[in-house]
């Protein structure tokens, strides 16, 4: 066993050192520092040579896949350290399985990103999936975001064969829409547009994803969806091009330039909660493709995570393929997706006991 001399701060005795009061405390906190390695060793020395995954709550072959696909084709680079991103699909509980999985069980070190659906910033306040809430395992205020690639409301569109062409049609005929879940925005919409507009959509739930949805739609068993108007241009742009559908009805707080002619289910409707009801739903859609870490991350890493997705939005190859692929880029960083989440929170309870009532009586949970 090593022997180590008593050490005094002031006078020396016979076989003593002496070791100044400032040296000592310096000599203290550095043992202190390596004592968390995890939280003092430098993002770059951290990521290099490690793989990033980004976990994404819904299905392979949708608009939420596709974005996460090509954002980890681009990504690494700027992450210090260079890391590689691979995606995995975690659908389930309409993004509630991969959020609970990333708030419970992920590591907190920075290789894991999950991209929830974008109801999931919603379901602490609405409840859909539970009215006690015990379906979420989560505080979302303990996440730490990082952006979203994309802001896009949802649309209704029909197959060409479908009865319907204009909203009237959708008030006078019934139509069959695929849908996952009843607590899906593929479900919700067409059922809040019954409620507030009178139309007559039916949605039949149990589909994986969207894949298997446009599938249906083709083989005749649904004759339309809800989806973000990307997965249309984008993993369906041949039936965009030959008209083999007709969008009705968008749910943004306005009309989208792509689709002018389509009016909002808000400028329809009358009442003036309805639309607050409408405005409070629509700021998912300013989160569509959301990016966020578990709670514990080091801040080092998150401010790096944060940084590197902003470079990546303007980087040029990642441009070049999203529009390619018909991928639109309207994003938002950290700060501004954190201010969405706050409205979300900070929007007065009626306008979210409205909503509940609406969807109660629609059967959405």
């Amino acid at each position: 066993m090593m022997r180590v001399n008593r050490v005094e701060f002031c006078g020396c005795r016979r076989g003593t050192a002496r070791v100044p009061p400032a040296a000592l405390l310096a000599s203290i906190i550095g043992v202190a520092a390596l004592s968390g390695p995890a939280l003092a060793q430098p993002a770059a020395d951290f990521y290099r040579g490690k793989t990033v995954e980004i976990v994404v709550g819904a299905a392979a072959a949708g608009g939420y896949d596709l974005a996460s696909r090509t954002l980890a084709n681009h990504m690494g680079r700027h992450i210090p350290g260079s890391p590689k991103l691979i995606v995995r699909n975690m659908p389930g509980a309409t993004g509630l399985i991969m959020t609970n999985y990333l708030y419970n069980v992920a590591k907190r070190d920075g290789t894991v990103i999950g991209m929830p659906t974008s109801n999931v910033p919603l379901e602490p306040r609405l409840k859909l999936l539970s009215t006690d809430g015990s379906a979420v395992k989560f505080d979302l205020a303990r996440f730490s975001w990082i952006g979203t690639t994309l802001q896009e409301p949802q649309v209704t569109w029909v197959w060409h064969t479908a009865p319907a062409r204009s909203v009237a049609d959708l008030r006078t005929n019934v139509i069959v829409m695929g849908a996952t879940a009843n607590s899906a925005d593929n479900y919700v919409l067409p059922m809040l547009a019954n409620a507030l507009l009178g139309t007559r959509m039916q949605a039949l739930t149990g589909y994986i994803g969207q894949n298997e949805i446009d599938l249906a739609v083709e083989r005749g068993e649904v004759q339309g969806n809800n989806t973000s108007l990307s997965n249309l241009t984008v993993s369906r742009a041949d039936w965009v091009r030959d008209n083999k559908i007709r969008i009705l009805l968008q749910y943004g707080n306005e009309r989208l330039a792509a689709i002018k002619d389509v009016p909002t289910v808000a400028e329809l409707t009358t009442s003036d909660l309805d639309r607050d009801v409408l405005h409070f739903y629509a700021l998912k859609f300013t989160m569509t493709r959301p990016l966020l870490v578990p709670p514990e991350v080091p801040a080092e890493r998150v401010a790096a995570l944060q940084s590197a997705f902003e470079a990546t939005m303007k980087d040029s190859q990642y441009l070049d393929e999203a529009r390619r692929i018909g991928l639109d880029t309207n994003w938002l960083g950290a700060e501004a997706i954190g201010r969405q989440a706050r409205q979300i929170q900070e929007t007065p309870q009626a306008v979210v006991d409205r909503l509940r009532e609406l969807l109660a009586r629609a059967g959405a949970r």
